[in-house]
């Protein structure tokens, strides 16, 4: 880390891509004397699109990556992706029982007690929903008072990852159209999750399509409480954080992302894994 931060090892974050900024975000709110350490693996997105397989790999590479480095070393894991956390977060936990690692899943949960038509819809990336975790997730809600409606959001991350504003909104407008309707009527969606971690920075185009009526709940805020619960000590409060980032792709992409949605001007570093 830069001399100026604390001498605290940094926490890591990592996401298919820019996605997971708003995970960091959250978690420089939640714990700003912390350093972190972000790695988007933009040189293999998007994991949505990929077999678990293949996401269960890289998670690990970055993972060893990451413990391994001497200049990085982690002291706790989060990983700002809700597929790779469906493909890959229990056997991570099996490969490094003595790191904290914390996940993210679609807050189906939270949303239950947000409802009140009961009818809640669930936009993710088509390997989350087709994952073993999110099934049994789903299934353990089954029987109660809500009724989930999912629908996968091919290349919906992509596009904003691409910072596509055109392409993003009409998939925005297509898949929430194809959700059905939302409202605060008897038998309208009245909450919408937002189960992938690149949907929060289409916040502003989804709300003004489902209408004011209807709750967006991300999964950025109970991470970042999460992580602070699994920390073993805190960070002095003397000085700020700081962040390092690292791309698998373009590390413009990911410098201007984190610029534009986070204020972060800081020098992305590529990285080969």
């Amino acid at each position: 880390m830069p001399e100026a931060a604390n001498a605290k090892p940094p926490i890591g974050v990592f996401d298919s891509g820019v996605g997971g900024l708003s995970i960091l975000k959250a978690l420089r709110a939640e714990l700003p004397h912390e350093n972190f350490i972000y790695v988007a693996d933009s040189g293999f997105a998007p994991y949505g699109e990929r077999d678990q397989g293949f996401v269960l790999a890289r998670a690990r590479a970055i993972t060893r990556h990451l413990l391994k480095s001497p200049d990085l070393a982690i002291q706790a894991l989060v990983v700002a992706c809700n597929t790779a956390t469906a493909a890959a977060i229990q056997l991570l936990r099996q490969d490094h029982p003595e790191l904290p690692i914390i996940g993210v899943e679609p807050a189906l949960k939270p949303a239950m007690t947000l409802s009140h038509t009961g009818r809640i819809g669930v936009m993710a990336t088509r390997g989350t929903l087709n994952s073993q975790k999110f099934k049994t997730l789903l299934a353990g809600l089954a029987g109660g008072p809500a009724q989930f409606i999912c629908q996968p959001c091919d290349g919906l991350a992509d596009a904003i990852e691409r910072h596509d504003t055109e392409q993003t909104t009409a998939l925005c407008t297509q898949y929430a159209q194809a959700l059905g309707r939302f409202g605060a009527q008897p038998g309208d969606i009245d909450t919408l999750v937002l189960g992938c971690t690149h949907y929060p920075f289409a916040r502003e185009t989804l709300q003004a399509l489902v209408g004011p009526a209807v709750q967006l709940l991300d999964n950025g805020a109970p991470v970042a409480r999460q992580t602070r619960r699994m920390l073993a000590s805190f960070a002095p409060k003397s000085a700020p954080g700081q962040c390092l980032l690292f791309s698998t792709g373009d590390p413009e992409l990911l410098h201007n992302a984190a610029q534009r949605w986070l204020g972060l001007d800081v020098m992305v570093q590529g990285l080969r894994i």
